[in-house]
């Protein structure tokens, strides 16, 4: 069977609801790899909602100074340029593509920063707005941006991403394991973990 057909297969079980399989996968990114646009297409594709929520989980609301999609965009053509050249090296694909959007999400943060901290502070209009002025997604991002950092004192690099890639982005402990290199066990305890301490910061507060 085709690579092409193996993928269109994938596509109906993933609208189903199942997972793609691994070896399906596996085969579809080295097709990519070896420059095969259906492959590549099919691949950026599957990704692409993967991203997104991963994103969307790492920079917070809309109202914010950073724009979930176009982070995302950043995450896939940084992923299309970056296929001729992957090689497998043992990890799950996914972990390749986590890698590049942690990459990506940081720059965004960093970037994002410094435009708010460059932002003067503005007068208050005489009539509200419905919509959100540059300063006040200024000011959103900040407010996000604490919280992120609460989180990252609460709990371990490791633990927040896990909490990410399970309750956000969805991916099951089998996956988040392969991303991450672990066991599904240890990371069903790490997520155990991690809320039971967030639970009782939030309790104290």
């Amino acid at each position: 069977m085709s690579v092409s057909a193996l993928a269109e297969r994938e596509d109906t079980r993933t609208r189903s609801g199942e997972p793609v399989d691994e070896i399906v996968l596996n085969a579809v990114v080295e097709a990519a790899v070896s420059g095969d646009t259906a492959a590549t297409e099919w691949l950026l594709t599957y990704v692409r909602p993967l991203v997104l929520r991963y994103c969307q989980a790492r920079i917070g609301g809309h109202r914010t100074a950073i724009s979930v999609d176009d982070v995302a965009q950043e995450v896939l053509l940084a992923l299309f340029r970056a296929l001729p050249g992957y090689r497998n090296q043992g990890r799950p694909f996914l972990a390749f593509v986590y890698g590049i959007a942690g990459h990506k999400v940081a720059d965004a943060r960093r970037n994002a920063a410094r435009v708010s901290a460059a932002l003067s502070v503005p007068e208050i209009p005489d009539v509200a707005s419905s919509e959100a002025t540059p300063e006040q997604q200024a000011l959103q991002f900040e407010l996000t941006s604490r919280m992120e950092q609460l989180l990252r004192k609460v709990l371990s690099p490791r633990q927040h991403e896990i909490l990410v890639l399970r309750l956000v982005v969805g991916l099951s402990a089998e996956e988040v394991a392969d991303v991450m290199g672990s066991t599904p066990g240890a990371i069903r305890v790490a997520q155990h973990r991690a809320l039971t301490r967030l639970r009782k910061v939030v309790t104290r507060d």
